[in-house]
């Protein structure tokens, strides 16, 4: 049984994390924890939100400064949560509302912030709200909250338009009367489980501003927002006019999706979080046909980052980053917001199977790929993110080189759009594997015992990727991660920024400079070609390795110059 409002802990006070140190989120590195996969507390094979404060301390050491939960709300799960029925309680198989508070507290008390998941665009078929507009038909002040539309066709039959839902068939159903009569149809953008809300229906408004305020009373240090650019739809709701209309992450031009009254729902929220200490923020999920368009987002009186999607899609080229990274510090500086960097999240297949697998081939792959190569390159790419300008996300698993398990058995996976027809892939499941702690066997310290139950399988070479066996080894990932962490936060030339300066490099290499106070400046280099190659010029004698991705380049004794080897990255302080 949930709980409500009324039994949630009394509100705490703003986070102790940070403070004395505003505008943290412009430099932050932010964890990404997806409650089902991190930490099992209690060893039913789920994770959960004791799981998470149990795993704290880890966070800290690794060096992030901020936890984004994705959600733990009471759901009927029919998309892993992000089908919420009550945005002011804990699901069952998460804990409580008590667990919450603790999580955040404990949070604050080794110095994270939290970030919570907040998804507005739609809610779950078994919200109080849409079952109660179900059951009292057309007509009911309820069916206003969302969009119900009379079906086109002699009898009704055909749906209100021809969109589309991302998961595959189109975006309306047809409602039942008691009866078995067939009656309106209402408008959901994901599984049919998940009616969107009607963002012109001041009701809607005043729920969430509360439902915001709820969660900032506990303690919260902002929100992601989920579907960002979804909530206004466009006057009439229009016909697109074609169908392959958009799949996860699309950024194609939709009357759906980013639409301009929008904003204004965003400046409303900014009022909200501005009346709380402590530089509560919020971050857009927001999928836009380019970054300027996602800049819009964050105009000094609305939020304050966007999730850089068009780089963590970029492929392994070096003229196309370093034209994704001048686009977007280009266009995040017109507004005044930091920008954003990612490679992996729970969408997504993993970084370090994307790029072990040819470009072009997507998001979310089905294939292995080559194994050695795409691990190297997530390493290069990491110091490459970590050394830009702005904040960057984190997504459980990574610092342990997680490839992505591409070969989960279909009859265990929980991705609603495998199960549906003409939908975006439907292979999540693979980023979503539960994480390996320690042990050698099964569920490998993810639940409290050896041979306990996991949600869904891990593989057996995950034995050598836990937690317990990188620490300490200084050519793991984790502890690459750990290095990488603790240098942005203590080199002056790291963290918040605007800019970089390009280097002169041979094709197929970045490399840029960062300039800190009192002559502390910095270098990085990247190699993302097949093939060693020579440096000149470009890092002094007297520059210092930091830290590399791979084995530390070579300088060439005969030309006096370093050679960087294939898809490599390295650090230098100069």
């Amino acid at each position: 049984m949930s709980q409500h409002l009324s039994d949630a802990p009394s509100p705490s006070a703003a986070p102790a994390a940070g403070a004395g140190h505003t505008d943290w989120w412009r430099e932050a590195v932010i964890y990404q924890v997806y409650p089902r996969s991190f930490a099992d507390g209690n060893g039913d094979g789920m994770g959960d939100l004791p799981g998470i404060t149990a795993r704290l301390p880890y966070l800290r050491d690794l060096g992030v400064d901020a936890v984004w939960l994705s959600p733990f709300y009471a759901s009927p799960q029919a998309d892993a949560g992000y089908d919420v029925a009550d945005y002011r309680a804990v699901d069952p198989m998460f804990g409580t509302l008590t667990d919450a508070d603790d999580l955040v507290r404990e949070a604050h008390a080794v110095g994270l912030r939290v970030i919570v998941d907040v998804v507005p665009n739609h809610c779950s078929d078994q919200h109080e709200w849409f079952k109660q507009a179900l059951r009292e038909g057309p007509g009911s002040p309820l069916r206003e909250r969302f969009h119900f539309r009379p079906g086109r066709g002699e009898h009704g039959e055909l749906p209100p338009n021809d969109w589309e839902s991302i998961f595959g068939g189109p975006a309306w159903t047809r409602t039942v009367g008691p009866d078995g009569t067939a009656g309106e149809w209402y408008l959901h953008l994901f599984a049919p489980e998940q009616p969107d809300f009607n963002w012109q229906h001041p009701a809607v408004h005043d729920e969430f501003r509360s439902v915001l305020r709820f969660w900032l009373d506990m303690g919260i240090d902002g929100f992601r927002i989920d579907v960002a650019h979804g909530l206004v739809k466009a006057d009439g709701l229009p016909d697109v006019g074609h169908t392959g209309q958009v799949a996860l992450l699309g950024t194609a031009p939709m009357p759906y999706f980013d639409q301009d009254g929008v904003h204004e729902v965003y400046r409303d929220w900014r009022r909200v979080l501005d009346e709380y200490p402590g530089d509560r923020i919020a971050v857009a999920e927001a999928w836009t046909p380019t970054i300027d368009r996602a800049a819009r987002y964050l105009r000094p009186d609305e939020l304050h980052q966007a999730f850089n999607f068009e780089y963590l899609t970029t492929p392994w080229d070096a003229g196309e980053l370093r034209a994704v990274v001048d686009r977007s510090l280009r266009a995040m500086g017109a507004v005044g917001a930091p920008a954003t960097w990612v490679l992996s999240n729970h969408d997504v297949t993993r970084h370090a199977t994307r790029f072990g697998n040819p470009p072009g081939a997507g998001t979310q792959l089905r294939e292995a790929g080559d194994r050695q190569l795409g691990l190297r390159r997530a390493r290069a790419a990491t110091l490459l993110m970590l050394a830009l300008p702005g904040s960057a996300y984190l997504y459980q698993g990574e610092e342990l080189g997680l490839p992505d398990v591409t070969d989960l058995p279909d009859e265990v996976r929980q991705d609603p759009s495998f199960f549906r027809a003409s939908g975006q892939d439907g292979f999540r499941d693979g980023c979503r594997v539960p994480i390996p702690w320690s042990g050698t066997e099964p569920p490998y310290g993810f639940g409290p015992r050896p041979g306990g139950p996991s949600w869904l399988p891990q593989p057996s070479q995950w034995a050598g990727l836990s937690v317990e066996v990188q620490t300490g080894d200084p050519a793991s990932t984790l502890e690459l991660y750990r290095a990488a962490l603790a240098l942005r936060r203590s080199h002056p030339a790291l963290g918040a920024g605007t800019a970089v300066t390009w280097l002169d490099a041979p094709d197929g290499v970045l490399a840029f400079h960062r300039d800190g106070p009192n002559g502390q400046h910095f270098v990085c280099a990247v190699n993302v070609g097949a093939a060693p190659a020579a440096l000149p010029g470009i890092v002094p004698a007297t520059a210092r390795v930091l830290l590399a991705s791979s084995p530390a380049p070579a300088a060439d004794p005969a030309a006096a110059e370093v050679v960087l080897p294939a898809d490599t990255a390295v650090w230098w302080a100069i």
